[in-house]
């Protein structure tokens, strides 16, 4: 299919990337998320400081990648770091898992939200309970996986996949464009919203002081609480890193990625925030907790029907430009590895015609889409967060063994406030790894959860092993 080894090209300016960036994180996380924190937490001010906490963290990862970009500006981003850290094992690893488990899975989880806020305006159909539970897969020591379950939701999500891949498969350039103005309308507005909710003198500012006269966790329940209403902030934080994956395709890279990745995370933060006050200005955090759909609630306490409409039409226009963002950055890791002849060598052709990678975005579609038929929203992100996180906490690591291994390599970007901002994240990243399998295991042995999903993800993970002997053979 390739001819006269074409390239790909840098066609991507620092608006672009900072809008990959944002685009990349604020997806469905804030509109899905904010009402079960509330019922872990039950506290205002701790629900706060988690989003804020989950901020910073996911800040001190990205700035501590952001050097390492700078300094290997090449397509694959994390995939070409691991191989400089951890040597070719290490990396494949990570490839796959990108492959297999967060990349994809974080496109399936985003557009999944999508389809399930189109019920809003279209019912879709669904199969009952019964025929629904009628097939599983049952994993051994993981749990069982329904795929019939939610089928009508689960074919639109697909149906927004492989629009979007067909996109960027004609083009890089307009999936960009496509990127920039949604992530400028969705930041619209989210803005529209927090300014209308508060100008609206409909919701009472010591809601933001008083707690759940029912919700009190102590204890290691706390520290429990705590640990499950991070990880979901952190899937709401979730699709930073995607810049470092078309690093290769931006112009100027070593400054136009430090920039975007600080600068589109502050502007996460702050919006986080701010949507976190708003529903919290309008809903006490009882009436918030018990919610099923906090954005869509808080808007129709404040413009009534009309406000839900709003508010699922905001939630389709975010998850339907994160989805684009997060299709266009991902399928490059495995591009970058097909080059290198570390996966299947179909998967690291440019198109001749069109310069993308196109058989690897095809080929993340079509796991992307299997996915998303075996799978239910809170598995997926369950999953991607515990092994994101994983190799998050490695890169940040790999930050120190490079300073080592490389010491004299040019460094167009140094991690502000080194050793520290690494170290913290490290540390930070192996309690969050821990206490999270831990209460997974927990929650599945008292029948609170039917799947282990930290271990399915490793489970997935650990499939790489022997393809990457297998390609090592073959190479």
């Amino acid at each position: 299919m390739a001819s006269n080894n074409p390239k790909l090209v840098p066609t991507l300016g620092l608006w672009t990337s900072i809008s990959l960036v944002v685009g990349g994180i604020i997806g469905s996380g804030i509109f899905m998320k904010p009402a079960l924190m509330a019922s872990q937490l039950g506290s205002p001010q701790l629900l706060l400081v988690i989003w804020v906490l989950a901020g910073v963290m996911t800040l001190f990862g990205a700035l501590s990648n952001a050097e390492v970009a700078a300094m290997i500006p090449e397509t694959g981003g994390q995939y070409i770091f691991f191989q400089k850290m951890y040597g070719d094992f290490v990396a494949f690893l990570y490839g796959w898992a990108a492959f297999a488990v967060f990349n994809t899975a974080g496109v399936a989880s985003i557009a999944y939200i999508l389809g399930t806020y189109t019920e809003y305006f279209v019912h879709l159909p669904r199969f009952s309970t019964e025929i629904e539970h009628s097939f599983q897969l049952y994993i051994p020591f993981i749990g069982h996986i329904y795929p019939l379950e939610n089928f009508g939701v689960k074919s639109v999500t697909n149906i927004i996949v492989i629009f979007l891949t067909y996109v960027n498969y004609r083009s890089t350039r307009a999936g960009g464009d496509i990127q920039v103005v949604f992530t400028v309308l969705k930041v619209a507005a989210m803005a529209l919203i927090v300014i209308g909710i508060f100008s609206s003198g409909k919701g009472h500012v010591e809601n933001f002081f008083h707690s759940s006269a029912h919700i009190n966790p102590a204890g290691w329940s706390l520290v429990g609480a705590i640990v499950a209403a991070i990880s979901g902030a952190f899937w709401a934080y979730d699709g930073w890193n995607n810049i470092t994956f078309v690093a290769g395709e931006i112009k100027n890279p070593q400054q136009n990625i430090p920039k975007s990745l600080l600068t589109g995370i502050v502007i996460c933060i702050a919006t986080y925030a701010l949507i976190t006050l708003a529903y919290l200005y309008v809903m006490p955090i009882d009436e918030m907790a018990s919610s099923q759909m906090v954005a869509t609630d808080s808007a129709t306490i404040v413009m009534g029907g009309l406000g839900g409409g709003l508010i699922a039409i905001m939630v389709i226009i975010s998850t339907f430009g994160t989805t684009n963002g997060n299709i266009l950055a991902t399928a490059r890791v495995s591009f970058a590895m097909a080059q290198e002849k570390r996966f299947f060598s179909w998967t690291g052709q440019v198109h001749p015609k069109f310069k993308t990678p196109g058989n690897a975005l095809v080929l993340h579609a079509v796991w992307t889409c299997l996915l998303v038929i075996s799978g239910s929203f809170d598995m997926l992100t369950d999953m991607l967060v515990f092994v994101s996180w994983l190799f998050y906490g490695m890169s940040a690591l790999g930050v120190f063994i490079l300073r080592k291994k490389m010491p004299t390599a040019e460094r167009p970007y140094h991690v502000w406030g080194y050793p520290w901002v690494p170290g913290i994240f490290v540390v930070f990243t192996s309690f969050f790894l821990v206490a999270t399998l831990t209460n997974d295991i927990s929650n599945y042995a008292s029948g609170n959860s039917v799947l282990i999903n930290s271990l399915f993800g490793l489970l997935l993970s650990a499939l790489g092993i022997p393809l990457y002997w297998y390609f090592k053979y073959r190479k």
